[in-house]
């Protein structure tokens, strides 16, 4: 009979680089700049999380081993990041969200009276993403 696993997520995280103090500074900073965008993205409609998140991730892995095992064991965070390094996998949830979200933007643009060629390349770009989106696998 198999036994139950008993590796915890910290123990799957990648394994980190060390670099020279001043890309390792720039570096956190760019991390903390973007888990406070990814933040604000899970409050603000249209602003995206999961970008933001996954660049903290991969700046804070070569900048602070803290910051990355916090992100990478977050309740919120940590799944995505998960997620995302076992092969590019998105919840279906979150598929949901950024279409979702992505729709009402574009409705908001449209009723707005924004330029009409704004509107149009601003919903390209989200139709691009959202069918990008919907072909990544789900875990």
């Amino acid at each position: 009979m198999p036994q139950p696993s008993t590796e915890s997520h910290e123990d799957a995280a990648p394994p980190l680089r060390t670099l020279p103090w001043p890309v390792r500074w720039l570096l956190l900073v760019f991390a903390v700049l973007c888990l406070v965008m990814g933040i604000i993205g899970v409050i603000v409609p249209g602003l995206p999380t999961t970008v933001f998140i996954l660049m903290a991730a991969w700046a804070a892995a070569r900048s602070s081993p803290r910051l990355y095992r916090w992100l990478w064991n977050h309740r919120l965070f940590g799944p995505l990041l998960r997620n995302w390094a076992q092969g590019g996998k998105v919840s279906r949830r979150a598929k949901w969200s950024a279409t979702l979200l992505m729709a009402l933007s574009g409705i908001v643009l449209f009723a707005t009276g924004t330029r009409p060629w704004v509107v149009g390349i601003a919903i390209t770009s989200m139709v691009c993403v959202a069918a990008w989106l919907w072909h990544r696998p789900e875990p």
